[in-house]
């Protein structure tokens, strides 16, 4: 309906037919006063034209006998075919959902990550590489690699453009140009799709857009989901590493039969949504650029439903910020955890001591620490002590702790 009387509109402002500010304004609002009952009169029209589009046409041509506009019926869909609505009305609601609902969402978990980042800057923690205790982090930069990632991503989904296709049945406007040859139709078209629509007009299609720029966005919001899915993961096992502890609300169950249970199922229902959401993108992706010759129907069924990933995408979204608000850190474990594995400093260690060009360092505390059951502050100074180095570089050796060898960002 908005891009037809656009359309219409457009036409009357190129000069093939006179409509005054009171008209326009009328035509306006059979798309700003669109009902329920008006839907139910397009679709009980298609149900006799067996045709989507036609049916908004014919819809729009019985309100013009009411708006006294019956002169101007032949201008309502001029020289189109029906994809040269579909592919613009589709492109401008995926604009309006990504714009209205999926941008604000994403940039407010983003700015959440950050907060939760100052907030543990200087929080040491244990890493874990290969599951096994590595190298000591801090939370708060943790918190900084999902937002650095996001962010990065989404710089790139924003500069893929809201691509349209608008050029007649084949893409040459031929109906336009039999009609009036001397007419600059593509310029038209350019300003009518980019200008009035905020669209980007294709300039070489076939009956159908290209679908690459939405492919590729489809496969930018994928990624970001996955970054989001990683997210998840790392939280639940954080939670389930007692780093975490969950804000509990009196009335809620955890489980069934087990009383004690708090249970991340925010972060599960989000990874579930993200995933579901990540599969139908994967089949968009691949299958709306792929079109037999200058057209087949296989896109028509397939674009009805974008939606329904970015629905998922957006569940998932508050889901796992639902999940992020409950989240207390347990400053106790993730310190305890940093004092039962000294044997993370042997890094610091040997680095040093090759900075000192002390013969083989690397093998000395491998053979110190690899395998073994417990390794204490107490095992790192004897062996710091058994050393043939200076006593100032001893005390270098002796400051580091898994507690304050966390680098810098």
């Amino acid at each position: 309906m908005h891009v037809e009387i656009e359309y219409a509109i457009a036409l009357s402002e190129a000069g093939f037919f006179a409509l005054n500010d009171k008209q326009k304004k009328a035509l306006r609002k059979m798309v700003t006063e669109f009902q329920q009952a008006d839907a139910q009169a397009v679709k009980d029209i298609e149900k006799v034209t067996n045709h989507d589009v036609k049916a908004v046409e014919y819809f729009i041509k019985e309100r013009l006998e009411a708006l006294k506009l019956g002169k101007i019926r032949e201008w309502i869909h001029f020289g189109l075919t029906s994809q040269d609505i579909n592919n613009t009305a589709t492109p401008l609601m995926w604009k309006g959902g990504l714009n209205s609902i999926y941008w604000p969402l994403v940039e407010e978990f983003v700015q959440v990550l950050r907060k939760m980042a100052i907030q543990w800057a200087d929080l040491a923690m244990l890493a874990r590489t290969h599951g096994q205790a590595a190298s000591p982090t801090r939370l708060g930069k943790e918190m900084m690699v999902f937002v650095e990632r996001i962010e990065n991503q989404l710089k790139e989904l924003k500069r893929i453009p809201f691509a349209a296709k608008f050029g007649g049945a084949t893409g040459n406007m031929n109906a336009h140009v039999v009609a009036f040859p001397k007419t600059k139709w593509v310029a038209f078209a350019n300003q009518f799709v980019d200008k009035t629509l905020g669209l980007k007009r294709m300039q070489f299609t076939t009956q159908i857009e290209h679908y690459d720029s939405l492919s590729a966005q489809f496969d930018a919001l994928k990624r970001i989901n996955t970054i989001c899915i990683d997210f998840c993961r790392d939280m639940w096992t954080y939670i389930s590493m007692d780093y975490f502890k969950q804000q509990v609300a009196k009335n809620e169950v955890g489980s069934s039969a087990m009383p004690h249970k708090v249970n991340p199922i925010d972060f599960e229902n989000a990874e579930g949504n993200f995933g579901l959401a990540n599969a139908i993108f994967e089949h968009l992706s691949a299958k709306l650029p792929v079109s037999r010759l200058q057209r087949d129907l296989t896109d028509s069924t397939v674009l009805r439903n974008i939606g329904v990933p970015l629905a998922h995408t957006v569940l998932a979204m508050k889901s796992m910020m639902k999940g992020v608000s409950k989240l207390l850190v347990n400053r106790e474990k993730i310190e305890a955890d940093l004092e039962a594995n000294w044997a993370v400093v042997a890094e610091a260690i040997q680095t040093i001591l090759r900075r000192e060009q002390y013969p083989n360092p690397y093998e000395a505390l491998k053979n110190l620490t690899r395998g073994a059951a417990v390794i204490t502050k107490e095992h790192i100074h004897a062996f710091i002590d058994s050393l043939e180095v200076s006593a100032n570089l001893k005390k270098e050796l002796k400051k580091i702790s898994p507690h304050n060898y966390t680098g810098r960002n």
